[in-house]
């Protein structure tokens, strides 16, 4: 296979699967048993891509943060996205330094996406009926920053996936869930993949010196475009249908997993 079209297919994948609720870690990982694997470099740019795309889709907010910052509701609503991205970014910062590792097996992430698809099935069902109203509260930022820590740590579980069920969980509704899901998100992997950037072109870790930045950039792009398709498509889906298409589509997923790794 041409390296060229492996790198396009990456990015579609990366750029369908990092806001969507199936763990785009997850997906890459699998990718790369069966496709030429990339430098953690190209992953982390190729994510910044697919971050920084959906920044045109939450043109409201976006407007509300840059001339209504004065407003208490908007600040309100900044600290408590601040205050998500502080927890995550502080116990990221330990876990580094503990020497934590990804894990790259496909084992955790088959169970990950298993229980995570469970998750969204129950969830649901409890749901059914209900009109949850609630809104984003401290306590609800609090418990988004360690879901996002807990997700980091899980390969498969997926960021978006664990935040968005706490979040159904405390009462808030698919919309809103989504959106400060979504709001969190940004800047922490844009700080993660920065950092993480800038520690490889500073130290130049193996590869780095060598890396391929016409493939870089067509993943970027690649993976951008994608990404922006996709979270707009999300965010019109949630406001009539529920996440149960994406519980059954992780349980499948971990079932087909299983049985490779079974039959390997």
């Amino acid at each position: 296979m041409s390296e060229w079209i492996a790198i396009i297919i990456l990015g579609i994948i990366e750029g369908i699967t990092e806001f969507l609720p199936i763990s785009s870690t997850a997906h890459l990982l699998i990718a790369e048993h069966w496709l030429p694997r990339q430098s953690d470099l190209f992953n982390i740019v190729i994510q910044s891509g697919a971050v920084i795309a959906v920044l045109p889709l939450f043109p409201e907010r976006l407007h509300q943060f840059a001339f209504q910052w004065r407003q208490k509701s908007t600040q309100d609503y900044a600290f408590k996205i601040l205050t998500a991205f502080v927890i995550t970014g502080g116990g990221g910062l330990l876990l580094v330094k503990a020497g934590f590792k990804l894990p790259e097996e496909l084992w955790p992430i088959a169970w990950a996406m298993l229980l995570g698809g469970i998750g969204f099935l129950l969830i649901e069902k409890w749901l059914h009926g209900k009109s949850p109203k609630g809104s984003v509260t401290w306590s609800v930022a609090v418990l988004v920053g360690i879901g996002q820590l807990l997700a980091a740590v899980f390969p498969g579980a997926s960021r978006s996936g664990v935040t968005i069920l706490l979040m159904l969980m405390m009462g808030l509704n698919r919309p809103i869930a989504t959106e400060f899901s979504f709001l969190v998100g940004i800047p922490t992997m844009l700080a993660a993949g920065g950092l993480k950037i800038f520690q490889a072109l500073h130290h130049l870790q193996p590869g780095a010196a060598h890396e391929n930045w016409s493939l870089v950039l067509l993943g970027f792009i690649v993976s951008s475009l994608v990404s922006f398709i996709t979270v707009k498509w999300l965010l019109n889906y949630i406001q009539t249908h529920t996440f149960i298409v994406f519980g059954w589509y992780r349980m499948a997923l971990a079932a087909g997993i299983f049985s490779l790794l079974l039959l390997s």
